[in-house]
């Protein structure tokens, strides 16, 4: 059938219209500033997936000054013309992308940069920033009104960076759902030992320094990377099952210590194996420093770094984290019970396996000790809020929301779950209601009314 003159000029005009859209949807355009996460607004950046992170710092304990090159692999997930990066305080001297010197601006915490021509959607492409400064630790109301980040010690410097402080030693994505490998390159003056993430695959002597070589090959959130250098006595070796281990102690803390933190990292390393599915990393281990002033433990991945030397229970807990946290990471902050409440459950497991305590009982006593008007009942756990994201109600509470699923769904349920959510969004990022959708799978129950009295209703639950 022939087409009118005004019915061809009608499908002319719209076929047009559709190649302008489709022109228009394809030019270049900037990367958002952020991820869109509502507690951190601009941590993370638009426009691109991270790959890998090449870390290249020097650090001078004398002076505590960082200077450092980073280069970000990145794959473009639109066609841009700019993007952004996370860094704090330190200054910038160079940007180059694909090795050709791009113009970049700075606005607070993030880097403005705009290379010479656009980035083609799903292309990778490199980054590379040269930069320098003191790095200045934070401080605030989130993280138990602490500093955190990069915070200089009597020998070197103690690196923790949850949630928001990776940012203050390196250029970088700095969201927890933009996670990436790592080969981190450490420069610091002989005699000090530079401890990181992944295994050792170099030590070198460089004039009065030494260069010491970490691969991360697993996929890691940006805040659970460190760079801790100090005067540590090391340990190395296998678990019980196998797995290879390093623990690093400042001989400062070594004598009159009650906890052997290699022999319980090794221990539990292998029992959380069973219960939670297969170690996720190439090694396993422990960071412990004389920073007593930090007053907390995280769980850095594959070594997880304590401030001082803490208990057996603290111990679990953030090894408990490797599954919960490290390799399944949280897709916004919000959920950030996924992390605590699972460790800490961990613990009252740790308990149970040692014959100390059932996990039912140490759910009584949490339970019984705080009265209906406690403050502690007013925390909604699956949306605690930035500034008390790690109020003890995410611990506790996250941790009896996890006893009263296992009583409702009995204990073969309860203990598939575990490994096939470790197993499911292992090296990726889940959220509260995916959880939800996987217990329900399991259990082949609806636990919405659990859920959400335990989760996201303030008030103390009735029994």
């Amino acid at each position: 059938m022939a087409l009118s003159r005004s019915a061809r000029l009608g499908a002319l005009a719209t076929a047009t219209a559709s190649l302008l859209l489709v022109a228009a949807s394809s030019a270049p355009t900037p990367g958002a500033d952020g991820i869109g996460d509502t507690y951190f607004p601009q941590l993370g950046n638009g426009g691109f997936d991270a790959r890998h992170y090449a870390l290249d710092v020097a650090y001078d304990p004398g002076t505590d000054r960082l200077d450092g090159v980073t280069t970000l692999t990145a794959r473009a997930t639109r066609n841009l013309s700019a993007f952004d990066l996370d860094l704090q305080k330190l200054d910038v001297t160079r940007i180059a992308v694909n090795g050709r010197t791009a113009r970049f601006t700075r606005e607070g915490d993030e880097i403005h940069i705009t290379p010479r021509g656009p980035l083609a959607r799903g292309k990778d492409f490199t980054v590379a920033v040269t930069y320098g400064g003191v790095p200045e630790a934070l401080n605030g109301p989130i993280v138990f009104g602490s500093d955190y980040g990069w915070m200089k010690t009597a020998d070197g410097v103690f690196v923790a960076c949850e949630p928001n402080a990776a940012s203050t030693w390196f250029p970088s994505s700095d969201h927890p759902s933009d996670k990436a490998t790592y080969d981190i390159r450490i420069t610091a003056p002989k005699g000090l030992t530079a401890v990181s993430n992944g295994r050792l695959i170099s030590t070198r002597d460089k004039g009065a320094n030494t260069v010491t070589h970490w691969r991360e090959s697993r996929p890691m959130a940006t805040y659970l990377a460190t760079a801790t250098i100090g005067k540590f006595d090391v340990r190395t070796g296998r678990t019980p099952a196998g797995t290879p281990i390093y623990v690093a102690v400042d001989p400062v803390l070594a004598n009159g210590n009650s906890v052997d933190v290699y022999a319980v990292t090794a221990e539990a390393t292998d029992y959380w194996s069973q219960v939670f599915g297969p170690y996720p990393f190439e090694e396993t281990g422990a960071i412990v420093d004389d920073m007593p002033q930090a007053g907390f433990s995280l769980e850095v991945q594959s070594k997880p770094a304590y401030s001082a030397v803490r208990s057996e229970s603290t111990i679990v807990h953030e090894l408990a984290h490797q599954w919960f946290g490290d390799s399944v990471s949280v897709e916004r902050w919000k959920d950030i019970w996924l992390n605590e409440g699972f460790a800490t459950y961990a613990q009252w497991l740790w308990a149970e396996h040692k014959g100390v305590r059932s996990a039912h009982d140490s759910f009584l006593a949490g339970y019984n000790q705080r009265p209906a008007d406690s403050a502690f009942w007013q925390t909604k756990v699956g949306d605690p809020q930035r500034d008390t994201m790690f109020a003890s109600a995410v611990y506790q509470r996250g941790a009896m929301t996890l006893q009263t699923l296992r009583e409702r769904i009995g204990d073969a349920a309860f203990f598939r779950l575990l490994p096939a959510w470790t197993k499911l969004h292992r090296y990726g990022n889940a959220n509260t209601a995916q959880f939800i959708a996987l217990a329900e799978k399991i259990s082949g129950q609806q636990l919405d009314d659990l859920f959400q009295t335990w989760l996201f209703t303030t008030g103390k639950p009735a029994l």
